[in-house]
């Protein structure tokens, strides 16, 4: 990202947080990033803050059920915003033709927007960063597939087991 530009220009800044579940301990992360990106934006004199874009309690393996991010989708293709913070790729999303159509989509607008990881320090603006970021997505995608697969196999042993109590 040009540092110089970011420092002078301003800029219409959205973020995106999303947590894939409701519970307690993902309710306060979640919280946590909104209010961090609300401070991180208005700490910033030149960023003026669009909305938090925010999906809680939905997976990131598809953008179909996630209406902020279909929002934000939308403000983007409008013009309303220049940059896009979110915590991390696996945050963005879990499906890496999701996330990597996503970016393709914002970087094709005019002007592009940009979307800022800030778990991996990656900018999106920086075209050079396209490689890693399909490769933190396809981790991402990855690490869902296998918490799903675990789920199933307990929820299996348990019915062999004769214990049908599902969370």
């Amino acid at each position: 990202m040009d540092r110089d530009c970011l420092r002078t220009k301003k800029l219409h800044v959205g973020a995106y947080c999303r947590v894939s579940t409701l519970d307690d301990a993902q309710a306060g992360s979640f919280e946590i990033q909104c209010q961090h990106f609300r401070e991180m934006i208005a700490q910033r004199p030149n960023w003026i803050l669009v909305d938090i874009y925010a999906d809680e309690g939905i997976s990131g393996t598809s953008i179909h059920n996630r209406l902020g991010f279909k929002r934000m989708l939308d403000d983007a293709k409008a013009g309303k915003v220049d940059l896009i913070l979110t915590k991390g790729i696996s945050r963005f999303g879990r499906n890496l033709v999701d996330v990597t159509n996503t970016l393709r989509q914002f970087a094709s607008l005019n002007p592009p927007v940009a979307v800022f990881f800030e778990e991996q320090g990656i900018n999106t603006q920086d075209t050079r960063n396209d490689l890693i970021i399909s490769i933190f997505a396809a981790i991402a995608q990855f690490e869902s597939q296998m918490k799903s697969e675990a789920v199933r196999a307990g929820i299996l042993w348990r019915m062999q087991q004769g214990i049908y109590r599902f969370p």
